[in-house]
């Protein structure tokens, strides 16, 4: 592969820095994942991102294992990514609920395996346990204890990495000083896009040798469970818009482009085929530094996933700046 299209972690291996986020709806999610994940793979993505919570696992495996069968890329040119659900933060469930997505895709190893938040919540088959007043109901958890349990699936080669997702700065930092870590995160994936730009959560990261993977970058999908739909909307920027035109892209593919070209890897997440396609045009165009301040310009700290259903969790990790 390219090598601009890639980066190195900071366990060795390397991540496309572009890749195909399969969250959708349930109902879309089941019985659309695999045709479109089989697209992406088609027109070029090599970096799948997915999670158990997606509940298309099986789907999106089968996607991979149907284009490996028809001779269109062998699995170590996957780069496949999966999500450790929060009712499976306590040590001893770690590895059985890594195995359990493995058997679900039909793979013998996934190549970044990721804590989804870092909030734990009660064990059992509820992805979201919730109590009589619709909160959820919290488990007290030792993140360092479940990211201990992480570094034994990498030793047992279930998985090649291990990283974060939706940590801030002190939820990180509580596990880059954990006495005894072996290995360290090697990335932290949070919603980024130009209306949040995580300025100082990638500095961060990038000071720890930690790549920072964007979702939402495009905004978001106005789903309105998770999200309120009284914000602007990122694509219709002026800004954006007006660097879109200058180069004869969309917006989304500039705000894609600005992410990777700040040393971000960013997931495009599209169930339409036309999009899918354009999204990978990405590669064929430069922003220039000018493009680049502009875009940083217009940072507002918007977060569209809230998660709202955690805002009263003890480790709730949104109320801190960074």
């Amino acid at each position: 592969m390219d090598s601009k299209r890639q980066v190195k972690l900071n366990d060795g291996h390397f991540i496309p820095v572009l890749g195909f986020g399969t969250y959708a709806p349930p109902e879309i999610a089941k019985s659309e994942a695999q045709e479109v994940t089989q697209f992406a793979i088609e027109v070029g993505f090599r970096h799948i991102d997915c999670a158990h919570v997606y509940q298309n696992e099986e789907q999106v495996g089968q996607a991979i294992r149907s284009k490996i069968a028809d001779g269109t890329v062998k699995r170590e040119d996957i780069f496949y990514t999966s999500k450790l659900w929060l009712t499976s933060l306590r040590q001893e469930f770690v590895r059985p609920a890594l195995e359990k997505s493995l058997e679900n895709l039909q793979l013998d190893y996934v190549d970044l395996y990721i804590i989804h938040f870092p909030l734990a919540v009660e064990p059992g088959e509820e992805l979201f346990p919730k109590d009589e007043s619709g909160k959820l109901i919290a488990d007290s958890v030792d993140l360092c204890h479940t990211w201990e349990a992480l570094e034994k699936c990498k030793d047992a080669g279930l998985t090649k990495s291990i990283g974060v997702s939706n940590f801030n700065h002190k939820q990180l930092e509580k596990i880059l000083n954990k006495p005894g870590l072996k290995y360290k995160p090697v990335c932290n994936q949070v919603e980024c896009h130009p209306y949040l730009n995580q300025r100082k959560l990638l500095d961060f990261c990038k000071s720890h040798d930690i790549i920072l993977v964007a979702y939402a970058a495009l905004g978001s999908q106005r789903l309105k469970e998770w999200v309120n739909l009284d914000l602007p909307v990122l694509l219709e920027d002026p800004v954006l818009c007006a660097i879109a035109n200058k180069h004869k892209q969309t917006p989304a593919l500039v705000a894609l482009r600005y992410q990777i070209q700040r040393g971000v890897v960013v997931l495009a997440k599209s169930y339409n085929k036309k999009r899918i396609k354009e999204n990978i045009q990405v590669f064929d165009f430069e922003l220039t530094p000018e493009d680049m301040k502009a875009i940083d310009g217009i940072n507002r700290n918007i977060r569209y996933y809230k998660f709202l259903l955690g805002v009263s969790h003890p480790e709730y990790p949104f109320l801190e700046e960074y």
